[in-house]
């Protein structure tokens, strides 16, 4: 099956990608994944989207993306990519191969934007209560425990970063850490612990989210007694980490940094011809809803006149 443009994802970097693809009469084609819409699915208030002055739910912001996508004509087929071919060995005049299942798919272009998610602690509860005060994003949901007591879990800068930032907004932040010194750079653990408002509880591991319809407070394990202690706790972040999706990738010839982030020769262009890079998969600084969909847009226009100048040159 033949395409002009495959878009690899389906959060916001993939769908505004297609949007602006479908929008150019390019008929692109969204392999979405098992688990279309991306982060934003497991996401309840989003209020930092621009557009909605009254906030919206993640799950809806993404399905009004996939019906404004399939509106201008994209397709979207909801599997997961299991393997890619992206050598060219007679250059641009080779189409791009994919994967899903047995079915192989050929495109002269494509941009890929599976994204990132978030490592969890693997909790029964902590699932539970995902969007019900456990978040893995400060900057996405601090404001919504102004005045509340609420728990960091996490040893390096991202944790101190978070728990940081988040003294805009709490009541009191409690630092979780499974060890007794923190991974963190010197000057954030300065800046943590010089913050009234921070506290640490070392040697320690969230044992049970505690909360029906929201979080009440967390059972704490000291991993060198064993003791378990139940405190009271408005929220929950996780700070210990993203993995990003790009393992599918790793024999195809693009370039990789060293938390396994894909990376750009250029704004979305990498050294494949043809390859595109959109969102969280190439982007460890921000993580934003709206900084995906913007690079979704930079990778599209990018694939758009990359297709322009290989017609010029190739016969397809």
């Amino acid at each position: 099956m033949f395409h002009e443009v495959i878009v690899i994802g389906s959060g916001p970097a993939g769908l505004t990608a297609a949007l602006y693809l479908a929008r150019a009469n390019l008929n692109p084609l969204v392999i979405a994944g098992n688990q279309p819409g991306g982060q934003l699915m497991i996401t309840s208030d989003v209020d930092n989207y621009p557009g909605f002055p009254e906030g919206i739910q993640g799950p809806e912001l993404m399905q009004r993306m996939i019906d404004q996508v399939k509106r201008f004509g994209a397709e979207i087929i909801n599997e997961d990519i299991v393997k890619v071919d992206f050598s060219r060995t007679d250059s641009e005049k080779e189409p791009l191969k994919l994967w899903v299942g047995e079915a192989e798919y050929h495109a002269k272009t494509v941009v890929i934007a599976t994204g990132a998610s978030a490592i969890w602690l693997g909790l029964e509860s902590e699932t539970r209560l995902r969007g019900k005060g456990v978040s893995a994003c400060a900057t996405c949901d601090g404001f919504f425990f102004r005045g509340k007591n609420i728990a960091v879990v996490g040893g390096g800068d991202t944790a101190m970063e978070e728990a940081t930032f988040l003294t805009r907004f709490a009541s009191h932040v409690t630092v979780i850490h499974r060890r007794d010194t923190l991974r963190a750079s010197k000057i954030m653990q300065d800046k943590a612990k010089s913050d009234p408002k921070i506290s640490f509880i070392w040697d320690s591991i969230v044992d049970e989210v505690i909360g029906e319809e929201k979080v009440r407070g967390l059972k704490i394990k000291n991993v060198k007694t064993g003791v378990v202690e139940e405190l009271s706790f408005d929220g929950l972040f996780l700070a210990i980490g993203h993995k990003p999706n790009t393992d599918v990738f790793k024999d195809s010839g693009l370039t990789f940094d060293d938390g396994g982030y894909l990376v750009a020769e250029h704004e979305t262009w990498t050294k494949l011809d043809g390859v595109f890079l959109a969102g969280d998969a190439s982007d460890h600084e921000y993580r934003q809803a709206v900084t995906a969909a913007g690079s979704g847009c930079k990778a599209a226009i990018d694939a758009e006149r990359w297709l322009g100048k290989s017609v010029t040159q190739t016969n397809w």
